[in-house]
């Protein structure tokens, strides 16, 4: 039997092909949007994975220092130290630095710790050069997205750092590269002020701000005992805001990207609707093209189900073709994108479903025009 779709799409193959890749591109923003979506969930879980601690101590009535402001007095941590169950704990600061280089200004996320503390937050299997921070004052470690390279002096505010690390992969909850100081010199860039403003507050009569500050004191509980238990104790005790690994994984994925994921979700979905009204509406042209050919199989005899597979069979294989387009679209820019794009295969294949369906949706136009389609409009021109 002949295969009706074969020969019409033959017929007008070079028109069927760029169609289908323009539709392919769009579809290929969607495997991209859905890739910055997966990419964020990622960003946000790397420095909490690479603390690899049990509980987050912070200011009191806050969200912590990725959510809100948190500032707790830096000898907390001694007190949460010798709290029953606590084994580790280490102060931490986090701020954004505008960092200069020859390519212009850098926005980071520096981490403030202690060198000769017990918990490092600096992951071992991402340090791809140099070494870690073996000082208190002006080193720092840098992800290679900075620019950066091994001895490169770096101006941030009142003094210049030493870069004596590089690692990989290191982002911030918002995709920003990270960096990692001492603790002292995270407290200077973060808590004092020049000194123009001192002088200028001392002559106001305000006291200078205390430097000893830190956002968040970081523990590990020890082996056997309960993590929500020793959180509620130091809640109820010490006044602070308790949150643990995986409520502080929650605060991060969920709520704090939320806003974020919604509305790639809302480009994505509108992106689908706008593949499916263009194959629609192609499908619907090249129906219009061959309706007098169509009028004519059906005054000889041709029953409606054969002309109306041939639509379908079309519109399925442009959806296909599209799909196969998007991928390979994707896939070729993703790597260029600033931030994390994650595209996954589970994605690849709820998207080929989507657009199967919305492929039978948009068929329904030229088989709707093919099946109210005149025979006796074949006769006369």
């Amino acid at each position: 039997m002949i295969n009706l779709a074969q020969k019409d799409i033959a017929h007008t193959l070079g028109k069927f092909i760029v169609t289908s890749m323009g539709v392919g591109m769009l579809l290929g923003i969607v495997l991209i949007m859905i890739g910055v979506y997966r990419g964020m969930i990622i960003d946000a879980k790397v420095l909490l994975d690479d603390l690899n601690i049990d509980m987050w101590v912070v200011q009191e009535n806050t969200l912590g220092p990725f959510a809100e402001a948190s500032r707790i007095h830096e000898d907390m941590r001694n007190t949460i130290k010798v709290i029953q169950g606590v084994d580790k704990a280490e102060g931490l600061t986090f701020q954004n630095l505008q960092l200069p280089s020859k390519e212009g200004e850098v926005r980071v996320f520096a981490v403030g710790f202690d060198p000769f503390g017990k918990i490092d937050p600096i992951n071992p299997k991402r340090l791809i050069q140099g070494r870690g921070l073996q000082r208190s004052h002006y080193e720092m470690v840098v992800t290679d997205k900075t620019g950066f390279h091994l001895g490169d002096q770096v101006p941030i505010g009142r003094d210049v750092y030493s870069v004596v690390g590089i690692t990989h992969g290191t982002v911030s909850s918002g995709g920003d590269p990270l960096v990692y100081v001492s603790l002292k010199d995270a407290q200077e860039l973060q808590f004092l002020y020049s000194n123009t403003r001192t002088r200028n507050d001392r002559a106001r009569g305000i006291k200078a701000l205390n430097s000893h500050m830190i956002n968040a004191v970081v523990a590990t509980v020890k082996k056997g005992y309960n993590v929500n238990r020793v959180a509620e104790d130091i809640r109820q005790w010490k006044h602070k805001s308790v949150y643990t690994a995986t409520q502080e994984k929650t605060l991060l994925t969920k709520n704090l990207i939320k806003m974020a994921s919604k509305q790639i979700g809302m480009f994505t979905v509108i992106l689908v609707v706008v593949s499916t009204i263009i194959i629609a509406l192609i499908i619907y042209t090249m129906t219009l093209e061959k309706i007098k050919e169509i009028s004519i199989m059906k005054l000889i005899g041709l029953p409606n189900r054969m002309i109306v597979k041939m639509i379908m069979q079309e519109t399925l294989l442009m959806g296909i073709l599209a799909f196969v387009f998007a991928n390979l679209f994707a896939h070729l820019i993703y790597s260029k994108f600033p931030k994390r794009v994650v595209l996954e295969m589970p994605d690849a294949w709820i998207l080929f479903l989507v657009v199967i369906l919305a492929s039978i949706l948009a068929s329904f136009v030229g088989v709707r025009k093919v099946i109210h389609a005149d025979p006796a409009s074949a006769i006369g021109g």
